[in-house]
């Protein structure tokens, strides 16, 4: 497992071993239980859609501009987005549950609701229950995290999926984890959790952004699962060049959350992934 990834998931146990002492298991599941309904995940029939993220840290970066929740949200939602991705892992992103329930609170009040997705370095079935109790309507899942030698049960996941009744989004960082996400995807559906796999195109040795990944795996990518390009997606240009290859998503976060105008860039990318998809035959 990458240093990086490794280290996300040690402080990821940690906090959710001090968030247990603070609040039983049990109580958290009523909590979540008795948290509103999340709006669905609707995807477009055009074929591509947009998961937006509120990011206020890049990994080894400095933080980014406009990174008021609440405000990001609404013009995720007015640009066209599917879904919202909220970083909550707070050392290396300044992420927190508390962004995940602001973002929640306007989504579910907009004039087209949709759901927010918990983005972070899950190993524990209690933090997806956080994540309902916060309003989420999905998380995020790392294939690599939930492999033979990885820190997280996938299984004990899924089920804690089921349980709050959440979508699962199963990233793979490296290229080899393709399968593995697909899998657990496919194991997901099985129990009746809507699954989507992601490709992560970062390297967590070096946080460079190897694009060219998208392209590798794309012959890999499930036809019966949509699929997600991620991670260096800046321009309506990288929405295209993702649409022709087979994804049916991307999440962008960096490039929205700094942006001067995220509600204009957040239409610009679905036209461009909506124009690739038709021209390609894919949607």
């Amino acid at each position: 497992m990458a240093d990086f990834l490794e280290g996300m998931a040690i402080a990821s146990r940690r906090r959710t071993a001090a968030a247990a002492r603070r609040e039983a298991p049990a109580a958290l599941r009523s909590r979540a239980d008795d948290a509103p309904p999340a709006p669905p995940l609707a995807l477009s029939p055009d074929g591509f859609d947009l998961i937006a993220e509120i990011k206020r840290r890049a990994p080894g970066g400095a933080a980014t501009r406009g990174t008021d929740p609440d405000a990001l949200a609404a013009a995720y939602a007015k640009g066209g987005a599917a879904a919202v991705s909220v970083l909550t892992e707070p050392l290396g992103f300044d992420g927190s549950l508390a962004d995940l329930e602001a973002a929640g609170r306007v989504l579910a009040a907009a004039p087209h609701p949709v759901p927010t997705m918990r983005k972070d370095f899950l190993v524990d079935p209690y933090q997806v229950f956080e994540a309902r109790a916060a309003g989420a309507g999905g998380v995020l899942l790392i294939a690599e995290l939930t492999s033979p030698a990885g820190p997280a049960d996938g299984d004990a996941l899924l089920d804690a999926a089921v349980e709050a009744g959440v979508w699962v989004l199963i990233e793979a960082f490296g290229d080899a984890h393709l399968d593995a996400a697909v899998r657990l995807g496919r194991q997901a559906e099985a129990r009746s959790v809507r699954a989507l796999v992601g490709v992560n195109v970062r390297d967590l040795r070096s946080l460079a952004v190897d694009r060219g990944r998208l392209e590798r795996l794309a012959s890999g990518l499930p036809s019966d699962l949509p699929a997600v390009a991620e991670s260096g997606m800046r321009t309506p240009g990288h929405a295209a060049a993702a649409a022709k290859l087979g994804y049916r998503l991307a999440l962008v976060g960096r490039a929205l959350s700094g942006a001067s105008d995220p509600r204009g860039l957040v239409a610009e990318m679905l036209r461009a992934g909506r124009a690739a998809r038709r021209e390609a035959a894919w949607a």
